[in-house]
């Protein structure tokens, strides 16, 4: 047997290191925009903010649907197969948008293509997330997981944002999102053309799970498993507020309180890379403490809390970019107080993990959708601050949404506490 390398002794699969590379590559070109594509769009097309947050709304129903695609189509035809065909959407959708759509400032056609470019993204990384499942060891199946949203959630928008504050005063916005479409490439060859490792190159389902009964099972979970259908609301309010942020927060940051593009784009780093060292910090904390007291209070009430601070603490003190930097670090703290969901939505179904997968990757996308689609309906009567008074609102619900999950494991503990006053349950992990 071949000694250890350090991707075995840090839980990354070593046959999948370079699909690992590729999800990050690809995640930072898919990044690169998010910082400025809402006021870039509004000024060469959309016309407005609101108009502008129509685009990303449609963005969000592909993202959501191919979300819950992934899942289904890498079990029929094979996570690498799933994977092509999400970079071939997003690279030629993508060449569309720029040469159809922005060039010209022609506004139908912005969203139509930046609409349908939404399918790409989450059938190249959510098909290459189903792959890890089929490919890791059970013994270090969350590890793995924890390092593919640290790639994930490293590129979309952490480094991203960096790369775009390097080259927009090189290149402007267009020549940025050329970039991007190339740093995409790059990482897209890196996953397809570096990952030999033979289970993703093959269906996963049984030869006799027919296409409709794959994509039927893992919708009915919602109704056999109602608990799992709640966790999918609750994942979808983990990030929605997030996606909703970045359509008007740009303006904000770099207008309104006169930072610049520079500075905004480094806020954003700064906020996500906070993110991203956290949520390995909180899945320990979760595992040490329970995954739904853990998601409840950092996640739901702590995210409610800097949620308001984000926006109306710099508000209240001006432009002041040290306390911007400082709320801005506290709200992707608690942000990661979520990140326990991936491993209590399956708990909530153990018969059925493949489904609870499915619905936690539905509410993954959703998040694009239903964040974006809020700000559309409420940023032109209520403006900016009632915006974030609902994204505030939404963390509470999810809070309380959470102490109503708990998993089969937990409700039989619960049952087999005696009457005595002196009986306590065993500790359970939910």
């Amino acid at each position: 047997m071949a000694p250890p390398t350090l991707f075995d002794r840090i839980g990354i699969p070593r046959p999948l290191v370079f699909g690992y590379l590729g999800v990050l590559l690809f995640m930072v070109g898919d990044g690169v925009e998010s910082g400025f594509i809402a006021p870039f769009m509004a000024d060469h097309g959309a016309g407005t903010e609101v108009h502008a947050s129509y685009v990303i709304t449609a963005y969000g129903v592909t993202v959501m649907l191919a979300s819950w695609l992934s899942g289904a189509l890498s079990d029929l035809w094979g996570p690498r197969r799933v994977m092509q065909l999400g970079l071939a959407v997003w690279v030629v959708f993508d060449v569309l948008f720029l040469t159809l759509a922005i060039g010209p400032q022609n506004y139908p056609l912005m969203l139509v293509f930046y609409g349908l470019r939404g399918f790409g993204y989450p059938l190249f990384a959510f098909g290459f997330l189903v792959w890890i499942t089929a490919t890791a060891p059970k013994a270090r199946m969350g590890t793995a997981v924890g390092w593919f949203y640290v790639a994930f959630t490293g590129g979309l928008p952490t480094l991203g944002s960096l790369v775009a504050g390097v080259t927009n005063p090189l290149f402007g916005h267009l020549g940025t999102l050329w970039v991007a479409l190339a740093i995409i490439a790059v990482g897209g060859a890196f996953c397809l053309l570096g990952v030999r490792e033979r289970t993703g190159f093959a269906r996963l389902a049984p030869p006799e799970v027919r296409p409709v009964q794959s994509l039927l099972s893992s919708l009915s979970i919602a109704w056999t498993h109602p608990k799992v259908a709640v966790g999918c609301v609750v994942r979808i309010i983990n990030t929605a507020p997030e996606f909703g942020f970045l359509v008007f927060l740009p303006t904000f940051f770099a207008k309104e309180l006169h930072f610049g593009e520079g500075r905004w784009l480094t806020l954003l780093a700064v906020i996500y890379g906070t993110n991203v060292f956290c949520n390995l910090l909180f899945g320990v904390i979760g595992d040490r403490i329970g995954w739904r007291k853990t998601i409840a209070s950092f996640g739901g009430v702590g995210c409610a809390i800097t949620t308001l601070a984000l926006y109306f603490v710099p508000k209240a003190v001006g432009s002041n970019y040290t306390v911007a930097i400082v709320v801005g670090m506290l709200y992707g703290v608690t942000l990661a107080g979520f990140v326990s969901i991936s491993a209590l939505i399956p708990a909530l179904a153990p018969d059925n993990k493949g489904g609870a997968m499915a619905l936690l990757n539905l509410g993954a996308g959703g998040a694009a959708f239903v964040g974006p689609a809020i700000v559309s309906l409420f940023l032109g009567p209520l403006g900016p601050s009632g915006v974030v008074i609902i994204f505030a609102a939404l963390y509470v619900v999810s809070a309380l949404l959470t102490l109503y999950l708990k998993t089969p494991e937990e409700e039989r503990a619960a049952e087999q506490v005696p009457d005595g006053p002196d009986a306590a349950p065993e500790p359970v992990r939910a």
